[in-house]
């Protein structure tokens, strides 16, 4: 689910563009009446449904880009306070994964390694935990809103090397370089931006410890029924680590401060495994690494956590019935 302040602005844009603010949103199941109430609860699937559907439909392919202009940090809600008063933006990107969840438990920000591999800087990955990949428009739409609101944490022009984007362009390349200020590849396997390791120290001025402190309080104890349950949780944190840390039961069990046997048996409980859950994972990123980016299947294997490329095709080949070679073939057709 998404709180319905994520597309805060919408209707006006869809207004500006010539199109219908009302019947357009409720073509997608999304009510014109929920969109412009922040705290109404909507489908993440019809957000981004609605946000690719009115890029097609208004013939305005840089939609994404263009609504995360006209937000801000604001549409978070009382996260938003909590992470402008952050010390550091370090700090902010911390209170953001913990507690991102109370805005849309299918969105995650966290730091990775740069994929690029240089010294010195590291990626601010955005994601989605319900697809395979996100939604061209919806990646455009979050990226976006995650660069302007570093730029005003940050006070400025924080670094930015390059943005990583999961997709082709949806609008000219010109466009995105204008928007980020930096070069942007597509077909990657994240969304992400490449900024300097240093950054997350960076001072957040300005800001208020006792404020943080009382928006915390109230994220911990008001929202406690919609904190994603230790499925998810599991989930997001071996989506998090695959490929860079070993994905095995005694790290994760370690992050969540119980004992592996204890988190196996209150998985079992759910009805699931770890090795369940940690398939799946796999399953979604390779599915994800071979139809939508040209990234070598020898880096693939390593991306999602196996040791061999033969390891690879034999997984591959139990969930969907075929090689990956074949795989990203049928995809994308070589003419």
């Amino acid at each position: 689910m998404l709180r319905a302040a994520g597309l805060r602005g919408l209707p006006d844009l869809i207004e500006e563009l010539g199109g219908d603010r009302e019947a357009l949103p409720a073509r997608y199941g999304v009510p014109a009446a929920a969109v412009d109430s922040d705290n109404e609860v909507i489908s993440s699937n019809d957000a981004a449904r609605l946000l690719q559907g009115a890029a097609a439909a208004l013939n305005c392919p840089d939609l994404g880009l263009r609504l995360a202009a006209r937000q801000d940090i604001a549409i978070l809600g009382p996260l938003a306070v909590a992470i402008e008063n952050s010390a550091t933006l370090g700090d902010a990107l911390d209170c953001a994964g913990r507690f991102l969840f109370v805005h849309s438990p299918a969105l995650t920000i966290d730091q990775v390694p740069d994929p690029s591999h240089r010294p010195g800087v590291i990626g601010l990955r955005y994601r989605g935990t319900e697809w395979d990949a996100l939604p061209p428009v919806a990646a455009d739409h979050g990226l976006g809103l995650l660069h302007r609101i570093t730029i005003v944490l940050i006070g400025g022009r924080y670094g930015l090397r390059s943005v990583h984007l999961p997709h082709r362009p949806a609008a000219p390349v010109a466009r995105y370089t204008e928007f980020f200020g930096a070069d942007v590849r597509f077909g990657q396997a994240d969304a992400l931006l490449r900024v300097p390791a240093t950054l997350v120290d960076a001072p957040i001025t300005g800001g208020s410890r006792m404020l943080r402190d009382v928006a915390l309080d109230y994220l911990k104890s008001h929202l406690p029924a919609t904190a994603p349950t230790l499925e998810v949780r599991v989930r997001q944190l071996l989506t998090r680590s695959l490929g860079s840390t070993p994905a095995d039961i005694t790290a994760i069990a370690r992050h969540l401060r119980t004992h592996p046997r204890t988190l196996q048996r209150r998985l079992a409980a759910s009805g699931t495994t770890f090795d369940k859950i940690l398939d799946s994972v796999r399953r979604e990123a390779a599915h994800r690494l071979i139809t939508t980016t040209d990234v070598p299947f020898a880096q693939v294997t390593a991306m999602v956590g196996l040791t061999e490329q033969s390891a690879l095709t034999r997984a591959v080949r139990r969930w969907y019935g075929q090689a990956p070679r074949e795989l990203r073939r049928n995809i994308h057709p070589v003419p």
